[in-house]
């Protein structure tokens, strides 16, 4: 059989214009036969695009539902919150809205924002140890004029930390930033190019290979060095679930959720499993689609550990840590029309909402964990979903 030749994918002189996505869905239909009516419905302007996709034909719709609302007592983050939650799975905007409706009737969840950093992780190679030894010595002495030469390519990013590790011959860095309510990614990209440039430069070792990536970032991926060094926001979202809240609302004690929990952790444990709770990425992807976020960044954001205990009087204190939350209020998706009417809702659009935003995902994650753990624990689960969800 003969394979037909490549045909490529039209561009225009001017490629962010209707002329030239409807040139690229006519050429889609013509060599695939797929009709693509509803992809090329669309309210936003192709030319706003320019940032952030490339052969633009249309939109893929996604429902967006609202959960809430919840009472957040945290740093940033104040007030009632009506979360928008883009999904295609039923059941799930109602169970974070029953989540939210048990912890904001036991006093609202308080949330926290402990540090952040975003990074990047130079590779640098020499000779042999003795040499990586020499230049890890230069480093420390040099470490304010790495830090200009990072700074000099930024206004928001401030270089805060460099981290490094000898391996054999090799020295891995990682270098930690803030970036304002930015993700950073990009920025922190930019920044460590300049100061590794100037370190290549300036190095009394002969630097012998040499990476901007030496891959302990871990960019858009779980790893443990995440969990214990911040990449993104660290946030801790508690409450303190009463008693007769939880028996009315949700059909289950204290004392059960409790039990589960100690042993749901074995199962964890026994899994590998990157999140100690019941379900974190299913409300982080929602609400970071909702709301223009990388959605690659759900893989590193849902990582974190659940803790709970029972109070003297016999409430739930529940508890969830996010080390990695990467999200942003400015840059990236957060500028498209429906996205930045999602952070609207919020009130979490433009400058310094950024740590908002993510006390808003920490507290989203704690009601939906809470709701699903306590369906899990009143035999509502499957029945739920056979009246709300798929199952139907």
């Amino acid at each position: 059989m003969s394979i037909p030749a490549r045909q490529p994918i039209p561009r225009l002189d001017d490629n962010y214009s209707e002329e030239a996505a409807s040139t690229r869905r006519a050429f889609l239909t013509a060599q695939t036969g797929a009709s693509l009516p509803h992809t090329a419905h669309y309210s936003l302007s192709p030319d706003s695009l320019r940032n952030n996709t490339e052969n633009f034909i249309g939109v893929v719709q996604m429902p967006v539902g609202v959960a809430g609302p919840v009472l957040i007592n945290g740093e940033h983050a104040q007030g009632w919150f009506y979360v928008p939650m883009a999904t295609t799975e039923g059941t799930l905007v109602a169970s974070y809205s029953r989540g939210m409706r048990i912890v904001s009737e036991s006093g609202g969840v308080k949330t926290t924002v402990v540090e952040e950093f975003m990074q990047r992780a130079p590779l640098f190679e020499f000779e042999d140890a003795r040499a990586a030894k020499r230049f890890l010595a230069w480093v420390d002495t040099h470490e304010a004029d790495i830090r200009q030469a990072a700074e000099s390519t930024t206004a928001h990013g401030k270089l805060m930390h460099i981290q490094r590790w000898q391996i054999a011959r090799m020295v891995y860095t990682r270098f930690n930033y803030t970036t304002g309510d930015a993700a950073g990614q990009n920025m922190c990209g930019k920044a460590t190019h300049a100061a590794a440039q100037w370190m290549l430069k300036n190095s009394p070792e002969t630097i012998t290979h040499f990476a901007l990536s030496g891959a302990t970032e871990t960019d858009k991926k779980h790893s443990h060095m995440n969990l214990m060094h911040s990449r993104g926001k660290r946030v801790i979202a508690e409450a303190v679930i009463q008693r007769e809240v939880l028996q009315r609302l949700a059909r289950t004690t204290p004392e059960i959720v409790f039990k589960q929990r100690q042993r749901s952790a074995i199962g964890n444990q026994l899994a590998g499993s990157a999140y100690g709770g019941p379900h974190s990425a299913n409300g982080i992807a929602a609400l970071f689609i909702a709301t223009g976020q990388d959605e690659a960044n759900v893989v590193e954001s849902h990582a974190g550990f659940v803790f709970m205990d029972l109070t003297a009087d016999g409430n739930l204190y529940f508890s969830v840590t996010l080390p990695s939350v990467i999200c942003a209020t400015r840059g990236g998706g957060t500028g498209l029309s429906t996205q930045a009417e999602c952070l609207a809702l919020l009130g979490c659009h433009g400058e310094g909402k950024a740590k908002k935003l993510a006390e808003i995902v920490g507290a989203t994650v704690l009601a939906g964990d809470l709701s699903l753990l306590s369906a899990i624990m009143a035999d509502e689960w499957v029945s739920s979903h056979d009246a709300y969800g798929r199952n139907r």
